[in-house]
């Protein structure tokens, strides 16, 4: 509940940034019968419960309560290493990788009908019955049943069989399955580099696929990967704040370095398991996917059902996507599509899809994103213009048989449409402004949309809202939105509620790299904007070359150069803007930003200070050679074959500085890190900051001990905000207005 007198900050870190309460991972049945999500109680509270909806009445059922299943022990972690109630610490790396704040049940798996569905509660595995819509208990209420099933203990990523008798699951290095014959191994072992079943990390960080392990739509065979991380430099997290605790070690595939070796195998599962020693035995079958070493990356599976299995992999340097089709008989592979391009081929969500025999797939062709069926675009006239994001899902019966998407005409905006597969129209499922996804199954369609004013979940067509308790903030965004410069750049401009028109500070809040957008028309992109607005600045919010959106060219503009394109995006769109509006006052301009952000903040006030006055960077990539090899090889590529790339985008090389004078002096830089980051370490602050010191920068460092990437602790995430508030303040010579 929100207190009379709560503070943003407050009020942000509480709410898990306004995620509690809100239905989330929701799902269709195939046939049309259940809605099926999570969503916790409260808008403060972050335990999940499994829910149902009965798309025809609209009723609402609890299927799964995490505080009746677990009660003396449940609870919503926020520490990196070990979980509160139990969570296994690969779960909560799987956590870290999705960005997951969230805790109870978090993640689920069922049946196409969803009549059965299993998840995973403190490392416990459960399986829970669905009611079918309009049973009763008496008519008191729901019938699910929910029970137990037998585990190891540390269980995460549950899949349930097809069925829906048995569940496997990881357990530490191995999978494992439970059901009527009990729990039993079904493939691990003992080498302490070596694990089964999980994705390894740039699979889970940068590909998308968080998973390891696939059944057979007959359920007498699983698809099983093998990871193998001694070929992976071992670096170390260390608690500074407990110098008796041993260090973390972590396998970092950093750029230009080894990757885990990935194999994959078939298990059957009606013979013996196979030898502890986690080689292979009888009852697999090794599939050679990557082809002679041709593809280094399994970018994702799929077990279409009547149909063979199909992997999508990638090549080393990202120019070459392949999907396979597998012989589960002989684990014989052949090529099924390729696309190539000359600077990388992205992996799109959703893509491929496999529906009524076809491949659907999201390339690049003609300069825009399209739909491809069997390699041939759909409807490039109809669709000239829109960039298409994702592939929602297909619905192949019936008279609109068709393929939904996510897609975009104007960046601002993502809308849902249906391409159809004969000679109809392009529909319009949902449009108008915002971000609005969509899942469908059974002539049911749910879709979210999130717009300025607030953000509501569907379900057509009873036209049915699921509940959401996510409080109202006590702020309220007022961007007005540009389009700017020879480039075109969106921009968005908050001013503080019922200004006078006076001269303000401006600052610059971006993320500004490939992957994210922040210029959209929804109001979660500017609630800590308009916070800041409100306590004396001009806030701009500018996308520039690189961000999502805008098409393939817009998203290669970066490759080779991390650096020079989106500093000089942010320069052009602050002074197109302040060209317009003299109540941006560009002799009192900061920029503060996370991750991406943050190593663009840094670079801001480090080449351009003529320009920039001050900046906050948290968790900057300040020598991209120490970040992960998908990502930044997709856009630098190999350090050994171009290394300029990696000079002109880094931050420690004084030489790229701007040079020191009367006239530009050195500029107010707080550099900010959580300790515990598995994903840019530590590392990176420190190697800034010692280059800062010995070319004499004055700068500041804030060390957040325990914390990761996410910075998922409310108290830091509440006082983090401040610090940074008090830091511009006092740069830029401002009363204090916190």
């Amino acid at each position: 509940m929100i207190e009379a007198t709560e503070t943003f900050p407050r009020q942000h870190a509480r709410t898990r940034r306004f995620t509690c309460g809100a239905p989330r991972d929701v799902r269709v049945a195939d046939d049309g019968s259940r809605v099926v999500f999570l969503r916790s109680s409260s808008g403060d509270d972050p335990i999940n419960a499994l829910w149902c909806m009965d798309p025809g009445t609209g009723q609402e059922r609890l299927i799964a309560d995490p505080g009746a299943l677990s009660p003396d022990d449940i609870a919503d972690d926020e520490g990196p290493c070990k979980g509160a109630g139990g969570v296994p610490a690969a779960e909560l790396a799987r956590r870290e990788r999705v960005r997951e704040s969230g805790g109870g049940i978090v993640a689920y798996d069922g049946l196409p009908d969803l009549s059965r569905l299993c998840f995973v509660l403190d490392g416990r595995v459960f399986l829970a019955e669905v009611p079918r819509p309009g049973d009763t208990d008496d008519g008191q209420g729901s019938v699910a049943r929910v029970v137990e099933l037998p585990s190891s203990g540390g269980a995460f990523d549950p899949r349930l069989s097809p069925d829906g008798t048995s569940v496997a699951y990881v357990s530490g290095a191995s999978v494992r399955t439970t059901g009527p014959g009990g729990d039993r191994r079904v493939i691990g072992g003992s080498t302490p580099t070596v694990s089964w079943g999980s994705a390894e990390f740039v699979a889970a960080e940068e590909m998308g696929r968080n998973r390891g392990h696939w059944w057979a739509p007959d359920g007498r065979r699983m698809l099983i990967s093998r990871v193998d991380t001694a070929p992976v430099a071992e670096w170390w997290i260390s608690s500074p704040t407990d110098p008796a605790e041993r260090p973390r070690a972590i396998r970092y595939p950093a750029a230009g370095t080894a990757n885990a070796t990935v194999g994959l195998a078939l298990v059957d599962l009606d013979e013996a398991a196979p030898a502890t020693d986690g080689t292979t035995g009888s009852s697999t079958i090794d599939v050679d996917w990557s082809q002679g070493a041709t593809f280094e990356y399994l970018a994702d599976v799929h077990w279409p059902v009547g149909g063979r299995p199909l992997l999508v992999v990638q090549t080393r340097d990202q120019r070459t996507l392949a999907v396979l089709e597998l012989d589960p008989s002989t684990g014989a592979v052949e090529e099924r599509h390729r696309t190539t391009d000359e600077h990388w081929v992205d992996l799109v969500p959703g893509s491929p899809l496999v529906a009524d025999g076809s491949l659907f797939t999201v390339e690049s062709r003609d300069g825009a994103y399209r739909l491809v069926q069997d390699g041939v675009v759909l409807f490039p006239d109809s669709l000239d213009g829109i960039q298409v994001r994702s592939i929602v899902g297909a619905d192949v019966d019936g008279d609109r048989a068709g393929v939904v998407v996510r897609a975009s005409a104007d960046p601002m905006d993502v809308d849902v449409l249906r391409i159809p597969l004969d000679d109809g129209l392009v529909e319009t499922v949902s449009g108008g402004g915002g971000l609005r996804s969509a899942v469908v199954g059974g002539g049911v369609t749910v879709v979210t949309v999130a717009d300025l004013d607030s953000s509501t979940t569907t379900v057509h067509p009873g036209g049915f809202v699921l509940a959401s308790h996510v409080e109202k903030p006590v702020v309220r965004p007022r961007p007005t939105f540009h389009v700017v410069g020879d480039r075109s750049l969106r921009a968005a401009v908050l001013l503080p509620d019922g200004h006078d028109g006076s001269p303000l500070p401006v600052l610059l809040d971006p993320y500004g790299g490939p992957h994210a957008q922040r210029v959209q028309r929804v109001r979660g992109q500017y609630l800590t904007s308009q916070w800041f607005a409100d306590r004396g600045f001009a806030v701009v919010v500018a996308d520039g070359r690189g961000t999502p959106g805008r098409g393939p060219a817009w998203d290669r503009a970066v490759r080779g150069n991390l650096a020079v394109p989106v500093l000089e995006d942010q320069v052009d769109a602050l002074h197109a803007v302040a060209a317009t509006d003299d109540r941006l006052d560009l002799g009192r301009v900061a920029i503060r930003g996370w991750s991406f952000g943050g190593y663009l903040a840094a670079l801001a006030v480090l080449r351009r200070p003529d320009v920039f006055h001050a900046a906050v960077a948290g968790a900057p990539v300040a020598d991209w050679r120490l970040y992960d090899t998908h990502y930044t090889e997709r856009y630098l590529g190999h350090p050994d074959v171009e290394p300029e790339n990696y000079l002109r985008s880094g931050l420690c090389s004084a030489e790229d500085w701007a040079p020191r004078g009367d006239d530009v002096p050195d500029r107010p830089l707080l550099l900010v890190h959580g300790l515990a980051d598995d994903n840019v370490v530590v590392a990176h602050t420190l190697a800034l900051s010692r280059a800062l010191l010995e070319a004499g920068r004055p700068h500041q460092v804030l060390p957040l001990s325990g914390v990761t990437h996410m910075t998922p602790q409310v108290e830091v995430a509440e006082n983090l905000l401040l610090v940074q508030l008090v830091f511009l303040q006092e740069s830029l010579g401002l009363a204090s207005l916190i």
